[in-house]
């Protein structure tokens, strides 16, 4: 069973920065495409920012410079450093998985409450 545990989500004053991470069980971790998406209220899911298992990256336009994805394959962890946080930041951010092994079925986590103040 893949499970995905996000941690790290808080509050936060804008320009500050946060940590999150998502623990990854179940999968075979490295040969996976990872991904953090948010959506904030009345709104839809976005990509915020996603990695591949050769460590390419990519980033929505509105976090690019600030937000830098990365992944400890030993742990199978991916993280999502974010600096220079926007009150428009603020949204619930999910992890994803993309399962190779599993004819590309996503896995999401259960999300973290990242807020932004002003």
């Amino acid at each position: 069973q893949v499970q995905l545990v996000e941690s790290g989500g808080g509050l936060v004053q804008a320009g500050g920065s946060l940590r999150l991470s998502c623990a990854v069980s179940g999968s075979d971790f490295k040969i996976n495409p990872m991904g953090w998406y948010r959506q904030a209220p009345g709104k839809q899911r976005e990509l915020v920012a996603r990695i591949i298992s050769g460590g390419s990256t990519n980033y929505a336009d509105s976090v690019k410079g600030r937000f830098t994805i990365s992944r400890d394959n030993a742990k199978n962890t991916v993280y999502l450093q974010m600096n220079s946080l926007k009150p428009e930041d603020t949204a619930v951010y999910y992890c994803n998985l993309r399962a190779l092994e599993y004819g590309l079925r996503d896995y999401w986590g259960q999300g973290t409450q990242v807020t932004v103040s002003s």
